[in-house]
């Protein structure tokens, strides 16, 4: 025989199976990843005691301005995310959450993950050296470009990898630095002929370039809002679409003559 429950009692009870979900699902795995700012890289310099980029074939000058390729750093595949992760990381400005799938491709080991960003970072380094013999109109069959970046993958340094190239082989133009000698930082995806992609986490990338002492951000124009979402202070934001835009609104921003686009 069942005695009776005071509503208390029964409110008491009847919690106790909800106390329990909450706490399991607080403590349950997650398909997300939490990223957060990540390592920037001058290219115009060395990585790990290694120049970023050497040219043979062609007349290099020197630069005294940065180019700041940036990233973000995501918690890894196997890592367990849980509801309290989750939670922390929205209320943070300096981290955010995303879908595991669209940091990771689903179903593969680290190895394989680690195998695909190589292949890409190779195919965006292969694209922006194209892309800028392209623009300043060398040939690849005398002007020879390597790249090397290390524990970095993926194609989204190519924009940068074409800036540092175009500016170790011609500068602004007429003798000056590209940069007009500042910190420059960006990101963007680049095709052969010049067209710049968009990225993911870039509002966490301009928080990695103003940590490092960049004043100006170049981003993909179809990513402004991202961009400006957690915008830092003290960080200008240039959007860009191709190869071309980038260095002419560098070079404006250098001269101080003609339009710099802004988001």
């Amino acid at each position: 025989m069942l005695s009776r429950l005071t509503r208390p009692q029964a409110l008491a009870v009847c919690g106790l199976p909800v106390v329990a979900l909450i706490a399991t699902a607080a403590l349950a795995p997650l398909p997300f990843s939490v990223t957060q700012p990540g390592m920037t890289a001058n290219v115009l310099g060395k990585n790990q005691g290694t120049p970023v980029i050497t040219i043979a074939g062609a007349p290099v000058r020197g630069t005294s301005g940065q180019l700041r390729m940036t990233t973000i750093e995501a918690t890894s595949p196997d890592t367990r995310v849980s509801l309290s992760d989750v939670i922390d990381a929205w209320f943070a400005k300096d981290r955010a959450i995303m879908p595991r799938d669209s940091v990771y491709p689903s179903g593969e080991s680290t190895k394989e993950i680690e195998r695909h960003n190589t292949e890409q970072m190779k195919e965006s380094q292969n694209a922006a050296a194209e892309a800028a013999l392209n623009y300043l109109d060398l040939s690849d069959k005398n002007v020879k470009v390597s790249l090397k970046l290390a524990d970095v993958g993926g194609p989204s340094a190519g924009l940068l990898f074409s800036l540092g190239i175009v500016d170790k082989l011609d500068g602004d133009g007429s003798g000056g630095d590209l940069t007009g000698g500042r910190t420059v930082a960006g990101t963007g995806t680049i095709t052969a002929d010049g067209k710049v992609g968009a990225v993911g986490g870039v509002a966490l990338k301009t928080q990695a370039a103003r940590r490092d002492g960049a004043t100006v951000f170049l981003v993909p124009k179809d990513e402004c809002s991202d961009a400006k979402s957690e915008l830092p202070k003290g960080l200008r934001l240039v959007p860009v679409t191709t190869l071309k835009s980038a260095v002419g609104a560098l070079v404006a921003l250098e001269k101080g003559k003609g339009s710099v686009p802004s988001c």
